[in-house]
């Protein structure tokens, strides 16, 4: 697996069911090529259905739970100007109160505070353009980055996107 195979499936989680390659490539700023082949990748390693169309979202939320951190790990860097994201974020911030702020590094971001390095370079670009892509981004952030409370409270929403995907 590679870092943005994880992007592709929360993506696709976010799309539901609507969805072909080149749209992904579209959405994400990623070349139709490399859909493809993070498609196979996540087919071999049984995330996704083998028509490669349905995400098994069990299986990757077993993978975010206990992998993720571990696979690709994230710690807080620089103090750039960016994006918020993992605590910081609109998604968890009225559930975690902390001093630090946390962001993706974007020129045109709207807070300063410490790097946090995206999964793949165009994560940021793909996140504003779809709200809940972000918010699943923000909550995987939060889970590579987080604390204790941080990351249980991550996981119990990013479950809840999980659920409403597909329903």
């Amino acid at each position: 697996m590679r870092p943005h195979d994880v992007v592709v499936l929360l993506k696709i989680i976010s799309l539901e069911d609507n969805w072909m390659n080149k749209d992904l490539s579209a959405s994400l700023f990623i070349s139709a090529s490399e859909i493809s082949e993070s498609l196979n990748r996540s087919m071999i390693a049984r995330l996704i259905s083998p028509d490669k169309k349905k995400v098994f979202k069990g299986a990757l939320f077993k993978f975010i739970e206990n992998g993720l951190s571990f696979v690709f790990p994230a710690a807080p860097g620089a103090l750039v100007r960016g994006t918020p994201t993992s605590h910081s974020a609109p998604v968890l911030k009225g559930y975690i109160l902390a001093d630090d702020i946390y962001v993706w590094p974007n020129p045109n971001g709207d807070a300063k505070g410490q790097a946090i390095v995206p999964l793949y370079p165009n994560q940021v670009q793909a996140a504003l353009c779809d709200e809940k892509l972000y918010n699943m981004l923000a909550l995987v952030d939060s889970i590579r980055v987080g604390k204790v409370r941080e990351v249980e409270k991550a996981l119990e929403l990013l479950k809840q996107y999980f659920e409403m995907a597909y329903a």
